[in-house]
């Protein structure tokens, strides 16, 4: 068979995100990050990891209880990827454990000490005891389990000490377990100058004398349990709001797919678990350290400067202080486009805001996939209907983990007068748009917002996303049609400019990958630079290797999954794939075609998108793929974006042809952080009175 219809030419999905998340966690051991931001790093791949068992290993158990046989695009059963992913998991988890352990001895070095309960000086006790009765103990239910007692329920991410006992008076035994909320914080500062912590179930343990006075420990441990978190709906739903809230009451209590308990644990309350949860073996991880390892985030909160990044202030675009804050006058002027998290979302909210107050506003169309929860959009929106002004939201309900949140606002801005809409039940709407349409000397004019990012205030901190602004009559029309769509069901007849999934987006990048194979036939430059979270489209990746195979030379940053294979000799050896792992979430999607020009050529084909190369995305979302025409928001992107990531050897890594990834070479002469030098260097549309400049001779490709 040859490679290119053998399905050993993809990497398969779900080891390629564990692989994402090995390299999000080997940020915890590279010393070029500070110490905490260290532990931020463990933290997150934990985190990771859960919610990558709650979905994704769920999803593959669910299909092989159902004796599902259908194979992967790698050409894996469900059991075969099952028993994979587990094994890997596994592996992944007792790495965490021992860089925690890591962390705790330099944390120590660094007068920050994580101590066991064996290590609490009698002066201590005291104080601690006092913290126990106050803000501990009434917030514990203990529970003893008998027949009179049964085993409780236990929430996703339930966290909480199994044990077991001895009573006093006649040596009878007993089980029980202490389940801990999560409203109690995991570390505890002891009381002084030196910032000594206790994680809670110690504190707890310190003190089990009053929560069971009349009985001895014989032995105790931590241990959490991770639910099915996926949920279905029902297409024929009459209230998919309603709906969606009586679904996700069933995700509280999905099927047990992990319990993790301490080493400590002994094998009789280990069976007394897996007995009470009905579990088998398979399910139950053993760890050699502690549960629940998210928690260590909150070790950010001790912070002292020199274990932080240092602090940076997102600028606010110079072209729009030019106009007095004025951003439909900016706007007017020339399109920009607004870096995240370098320059600050502020922007997008004050376009918002801006129309909500404008007395020449006459129509706000808006879609949200995730936001915030104290959202200012949301209540800019809602200024807006009250004061007249129609106001349309789209509101995804189907954003994973995001759904009651989402629930919430659609509510209030119904109350408010906002027409609010879900769009379709089979597919999301992931496209980030929002429309402002304001009467202007007599005549309507609109105004449009394209992002690649959530219209979320506190991600756009950390995550690196676009906000495109333009005034262009025929993305402006395109919008408005795409309103239309979503609120109507009715397909326009055609598009000026934008492209939209799952309508015509998949074809059209075909075409463009085509379109290289083309040029480099003809003997010119075929050129392809992509920056994207995911490649998993088995169609997009086999037009990749076939232009490869035809000369056009490809580049590609794909922060996350990656289920091609690049640099295979004959096949593929002329795509070369790189991940961007480091201080800010990689988030942009942005993709450039050469055109037959060499890249970055002013003449060259620019877009950005909220979609992915996934099948999800091009098949079954609403996404919006959208041209970059205007010269300087070109140049921008093209020249100043893609060529600094492309540069970037601080925060990269490298995928070889079998799968693995190495770090990015670099010596100190050529140390290149793509992320350093958006947070010291303006970008180019943003420039204010230089927003017509497009020379960026201070960054020349170098890859």
């Amino acid at each position: 068979m040859k490679l290119i219809e053998s399905p050993e030419r993809f990497f398969n999905r779900e080891l390629s995100w564990l692989s994402f998340n090995r390299r999000v966690l080997d940020e915890s051991t590279n010393d070029n990050n500070p110490l905490l931001e260290r532990v931020k790093f463990l933290s997150i791949s934990a985190e990771n990891l859960d919610e990558f068992f709650m979905v994704r290993i769920a999803g593959l158990w669910g299909q092989v209880q159902a004796g599902v046989s259908e194979k992967s695009q790698d050409g894996l059963s469900p059991k075969e990827q099952l028993e994979k992913v587990w094994e890997n998991a596994r592996q992944l988890i007792e790495i965490q454990q021992k860089i925690w352990k890591n962390l705790i001895s330099e944390l120590k070095l660094n007068h920050i000490n994580v101590l066991d309960v064996n290590q609490i000086a009698c002066s201590d006790k005291e104080w601690l005891e006092k913290i126990f009765l106050n803000d501990i103990f009434p917030l514990l239910t203990p529970i003893a389990i008998d027949p009179a007692h049964p085993f409780p329920f236990l929430p996703n991410k339930g966290f909480g000490i199994v044990m077991k006992l001895k009573r006093k008076s006649d040596n009878k035994f007993l089980n029980a377990i202490i389940p801990i909320p999560r409203q109690i914080n995991r570390f505890i500062k002891l009381s002084g100058k030196d910032t000594n912590i206790l994680r809670v179930e110690s504190v707890i343990e310190l003190f089990l004398d009053q929560i069971f006075p009349n009985y001895i420990l014989i032995s105790k441990s931590s241990f959490t349990v991770i639910r099915d978190s996926d949920i279905e709906l029902e297409e024929e739903a009459e209230d998919l709001a309603l709906s969606f809230e009586n679904v996700l009451k069933r995700r509280k209590r999905g099927t047990i797919i992990r319990l993790m308990v301490e080493g400590s644990a002994s094998n009789e309350l280990i069976e007394f678990l897996i007995k009470e949860l009905g579990l088998d073996n398979q399910s139950v991880v053993i760890t050699n350290g502690v549960v629940a390892l998210e928690d260590t985030k909150q070790l950010l909160k001790f912070k002292k400067n020199n274990m932080i990044f240092k602090s940076f202030y997102p600028r606010f675009p110079e072209r729009i202080r030019e106009f007095n804050g004025d951003c439909f006058a900016a706007i007017m002027q020339k399109d920009i486009i607004v870096h995240h998290p370098y320059e600050s979302f502020d922007v997008v909210i004050q376009f918002i805001k801006q129309a909500a107050n404008d007395d020449n506003v006459v129509a706000i169309k808006q879609t949200l996939y995730r936001t915030s929860n104290d959202s200012p959009i949301v209540k800019a929106l809602i200024e807006a209907a009250e004061k007249g002004k129609s106001v349309t939201a789209l509101i995804e309900l189907k954003a994973r983990f995001d759904e009651e949140a989402n629930i919430r606002w659609a509510r209030d801005m119904e109350k408010a007068g906002i027409h609010v809409v879900y769009g379709f039940i089979q597919l999301k709407t992931h496209a980030k748009v929002s429309l402002v349409v304001r009467r202007e000397n007599n005549k309507l004019r609109s105004y449009v917002h394209f992002g690649t990012g959530n219209y979320h205030p506190i991600t756009a901190k950390i995550y690196t996303d676009l906000s495109f602004f333009t005034v262009d009559e025929s993305l402006c029309r395109d919008a408005a049609k795409l309103f239309n769509y979503l609120t109507g069901y009715s397909e326009p007849k055609s598009w000026e400019k934008l492209s939209i999934s799952p309508i015509k987006m998949r074809k059209n990048i075909i075409e463009l990958i085509r379109k290289e194979v083309k040029v480099a036939k003809s003997g010119k430059n075929g050129e392809i630079w992509a920056k994207l979270n995911s490649l998993v489209d088995p169609e997009v990746i086999d037009e990749l290797y076939l232009a490869s195979q035809e000369g056009v030379r490809i580049r590609l940053i794909v922060r996350g999954i990656c289920c091609l294979r690049p640099q295979i000799k004959g096949f593929s050896e002329n795509i070369f794939v790189k991940s961007i792992v480091g201080r800010f979430l990689e988030h942009s999607r942005i993709f450039c075609f050469g055109n037959g020009k060499k890249l970055p050529s002013k003449l060259s084909k620019v877009y950005i998108s909220s979609a992915d190369w996934m099948p999800r995305n091009l098949d079954r979302r609403i996404e919006a793929f959208i041209p970059i025409e205007n010269p300087t928001v070109h140049q921008q992107i093209l020249k100043q974006i893609m060529v600094a990531n492309l540069n970037d050897n601080a925060h990269s890594w490298d995928l070889l042809e079998n799968g693995n990834y190495i770090r990015t070479s670099n010596d100190h002469k050529n140390f290149f952080s793509a992320h350093n030098y958006f947070i010291n260097n303006p970008s180019l549309s943003g420039r204010g009175s230089f927003s017509n400049r497009e020379d960026l001779a201070d960054l020349d490709l170098n890859i």
